[in-house]
């Protein structure tokens, strides 16, 4: 076969296959240029999920008669004044998306600059333009996109349903108008109320716009400006966690991307504060100088590339868990309206509680570390408080004072605003492995010579992975060596765990071993560990407390960070108001 130039109308629609992969994607576009001609408005609408129309009216600068007939070429652009592709500024830079939409469906491009007297209208059909015509319209641009993918039937069928192809629109428009508040934005898909996003919002009243009152009340303002690197936004709290990464938006330079590095960085951010298979909420913005990252990976123009990876990773890691730590002892009390639902004697038992819509944060004031007796510390046994004990206990610290135990698993705290039922088991778990982790870091975790050394039989699989990394053991003063046949034997353990449960933990981490990438960071490795060491060396539930040792906990929590969830992610405790309680009982 001989070699052939295929035809421009192909070549379009081959490259449309790149740009224009659903509607979605035609509405970032055409968004994308509506801001980059500096509109202050945006108007979004589609009908059939996108297939049949998609419009985008914006107040930009607008275009000429000339211009929009430019605009239709491929690689016609202009915001690439000094054709330098390292100190890219807007949004497009291509010149593909407008052909591109205009080889696989019906468009109409209208528009008018300040000043000018009249609009003018280009159609463009399968890519066959037409001449342009009069028109009427304010300034700015409307492009209508009628029929989308009709030149290409066959991607017609890879598409979902208008319903879920509206959301992905829907969340491309989400996305921009987070990053940009001074600008107005609508969304309306058929003959739905319309989504409206305010101009001139600021930036947590474009948050809860988009993220809803739930987010807004809890997560922590992130701010870090470091080598040339700032970011900022906000970070949910651990235990406001999604199934999905859908809450994720990340930018760089105001630019909506999905990259690699920054999820993993907030993925390594949140570390074990988030339970396994949950994802976190957070919205980050990465200020980069434009000749340190590199927009121009793929036409979607949604991956990019830094010149320093380590860099970038690092600085998103640190302002995230600064602004973490900011809020450590915090825990999202979105169970309160739960439980309070459970507790309702009006509760069926078909009925299922309907998830929490404004979920409230404790105060974040604490003792200061070491004015309270270690929990860690306890003798293991323990004795009843007498009642009176109980009534006559003052109200200490934010947590309150301990009242009650109940089923030897949950404290019950009276608190300057109502009571709070704690998780003895999580919260200490948490305290423990911050006590470790903290040691860790210091050099100063101290090894508990066992007088008896612990044998621990398990299967030659495990023993060999346990044995394979004596060494990163060791280094969290955990010491083992081989036992003849299976048999791995225990010689010191960390002195914070006290008297833990030695062989159910090495059969743990055996497990968690098997499912570890061998390429894993060692610190990511270490913290897995603390965190299976610090489970099987903490309180267990069926554990009977006394009120000391009841109180103890609480202030413990109180000092140490990240107490609002336990190394699973789960919160540690729930508050319910005095006003929720009154709710419960019918009182006004």
């Amino acid at each position: 076969m001989s070699i052939r130039r295929l035809p421009e109308s192909l070549v379009n629609r081959i490259a449309a296959g790149e740009v224009v992969e659903r509607p979605a994607a035609a509405v970032k576009e055409l968004v994308e240029n509506a801001l980059d001609a500096g509109a202050t408005r945006i108007d979004v609408t589609l009908r059939n999920g996108g297939q049949s129309l998609i419009s985008v009216t914006d107040d930009g600068c607008g275009m000429t008669k000339d211009e929009l007939l430019l605009a239709l070429e491929r690689h016609a652009t202009s915001k690439l004044p000094d054709e330098d592709l390292w100190n890219i500024h807007s949004f497009g830079f291509r010149g593909e998306a407008l052909p591109s939409i205009a080889s696989v469906a019906r468009l109409s491009l209208i528009s008018k600059t300040k000043g000018s007297p009249d609009a003018w209208q280009v159609d463009v059909e399968g890519g066959k333009t037409g001449s342009p015509k009069p028109a009427a319209l304010g300034q700015g641009t409307r492009v209508e996109v009628r029929d989308l993918f009709f030149a290409t039937p066959a991607r017609l069928k890879f598409l979902r349903t208008p319903r879920t192809e509206s959301d992905y629109a829907r969340e491309v428009v989400e996305r921009l108008a987070l990053s940009h508040p001074g600008v107005e934005f609508s969304f309306q898909e058929d003959d739905r109320k319309p989504a409206r996003f305010t101009r001139g919002a600021d930036a947590r009243q474009r948050l809860g716009e988009v993220m809803g009152p739930v987010f807004v009340e809890n997560c922590s303002p992130v701010d870090l400006d470091r080598e040339g690197i700032k970011v900022t936004g906000f970070a949910g709290l651990p235990t406001l966690n999604a199934a999905t990464t859908r809450d994720q938006h990340l930018f760089v330079n105001g630019r909506p991307v999905r990259d690699k590095v920054l999820l993993s960085a907030l993925r390594g951010a949140y570390g074990d504060l988030i339970p396994s298979g949950r994802h976190s909420m957070a919205v980050i913005f990465i200020e980069i100088p434009a000749k340190e990252v590199d927009v121009n990976v793929h036409p979607a123009k949604t991956e990019v590339r830094f010149r320093d990876t380590s860099r970038v990773r690092g600085a998103v890691v640190s302002a995230i868990r600064r602004s973490l730590d900011n809020a450590a002892q915090l825990t999202t009390n979105s169970l309160a309206p739960l439980a309070l639902e459970m507790l309702s004697p009006k509760r069926t038992g078909a009925a299922k509680p309907t998830p929490p819509t404004a979920p409230r944060v404790l105060s974040s004031t604490s003792p200061s570390p070491g004015a309270f007796p270690s929990f860690a510390r306890l003798p293991p046994h323990a004795r009843n408080a007498e009642p009176a004990a109980q009534a006559s206990m003052p109200s200490i610290g934010r947590l309150g004072a301990a009242v009650a135990q109940v089923h030897n698993a949950y404290i019950v705290a009276q608190t300057s605003e109502g009571v709070a039922i704690v998780d003895q088991h999580a919260a200490h778990e948490r305290i423990v492995l911050e006590g470790i982790k903290k040691a860790l870091a210091e050099h100063k975790l101290k090894r508990q010579i066992l007088l008896v050394p612990e044998v621990v039989e398990m299967d030659e699989a495990s023993a060999n992975r346990i044995l394979s990394r004596s060494n990163e053991l060791a280094e969290i003063g955990l010491i083992v060596e081989m036992f003849g046949g299976n048999a791995i034997l225990v010689r010191e353990i960390p002195a914070l765990l006290g008297s833990a449960d030695v062989g159910g933990m090495l059969r743990d981490m055996a497990d968690e071993f098997a499912e570890f990438d061998g390429s894993r960071a060692l610190k990511e490795k270490l913290e897995h560990i603390c965190a299976t060491m610090a489970c099987h060396g903490s309180v267990r539930a069926g554990r009977k407390l006394t009120i000391d040792e009841m109180n103890a906990l609480l202030r413990e929590m109180e000092a140490t960070p990240n107490s609002g969830q336990c190394n699973h992610g789960r919160p540690t405790y729930v508050e319910l108001k005095k006003s929720d309680l009154d709710k419960l009982f019918d009182r006004k």
